[in-house]
């Protein structure tokens, strides 16, 4: 496994916004920024990448595919644009951003495509993202002894995903957690409030220090320096077994999901 432990979400993040946060992030440490065509911020991302002085073999990017580009020569295409607009002449990763319900493009034909884009050069490596364990099971399939780098999902204390995690420990497959935060959710929570004052930390370093435990990477994402440099903190946090069982029972499954647009979704484990 390759993936960075610890990068920088980019979703939602635009134009001058997005701007500031790469280069805000890099000058703090990130190294890794994950990124998506869907976002419509690679160009800005790639203008800072640029800019910064970070030598590119430093900075692990991460771009995914979307489903309107997931036939094999518009795949191809929209990633030579991604990395015209990402300024580089190869992404560390490329995922594919949501699997295309109803058979609209068939599996075979998007994952050979990304299998084709590894060995074109145009990207390190290759993932999935919001992929069901059905789906990963296809994929693994259809790619034969190409390897899934991580499949990118949303996990946080009140959607833990068990059924998909136990699945992806057994099989070996890395795991990047998204929405690690619940969009701020966990800021309120008493629990994880008591469990941070308890270690001098916040409640989002708590939830990400949670995450980093159980071996997934994470990409969390703000607007705020100082949340920027407090989330790159939650590395050096070590939990209890007390605290990690008590963020366990924060687990409330399919009613906690953020991410679930209807025209993408798979039929959730």
């Amino acid at each position: 496994m390759t993936v960075p432990k610890f990068g920088l979400g980019t979703f939602r993040l635009k134009d001058d916004v997005v701007r500031r946060v790469v280069a805000d992030a890099l000058e703090l440490g990130y190294r890794a920024i994950d990124t998506a065509q869907g976002y419509e911020n690679e160009g800005e991302i790639g203008e800072v990448l640029a800019a910064s002085g970070v030598p590119r073999a430093d900075v692990y990017l991460t771009t995914k595919i979307k489903p309107a580009n997931y036939r094999r020569d518009a795949l191809l295409d929209s990633l030579r644009v991604s990395l015209d607009k990402l300024r580089v002449e190869q992404v560390d990763l490329t995922l594919i951003h949501w699997p295309v319900p109803n058979g609209e493009v068939r599996p075979e034909e998007y994952l050979s495509a990304l299998a084709e884009a590894r060995e074109q050069g145009l990207t390190r490596e290759i993932g999935v993202s919001n992929f069901n364990i059905a789906g990963l099971r296809q994929a693994r399939e259809i790619l034969g002894g190409v390897p899934l780098a991580t499949n990118q999902v949303e996990i946080h204390p009140y959607l833990q995903n068990r059924t998909l995690v136990e699945f992806a420990r057994s099989e070996g497959l890395h795991l990047t957690s998204y929405m690690t935060l619940a969009v701020g959710k966990v800021m309120d929570d008493p629990v994880l409030r008591e469990i941070a004052g308890a270690h001098g930390a916040n409640p989002a370093q708590v939830a990400l220090a949670w995450a980093l435990a159980q071996g997934f990477s994470v990409i969390p994402s703000s607007t705020k320096h100082e949340n920027l440099a407090g989330n790159l903190r939650a590395q050096d946090l070590q939990l209890t077994q007390e605290d990690l069982e008590r963020i366990a029972a924060l687990d409330v499954g399919e009613a906690a999901r953020i991410a679930n647009p209807e025209s993408a979704r798979p039929v959730w484990d």
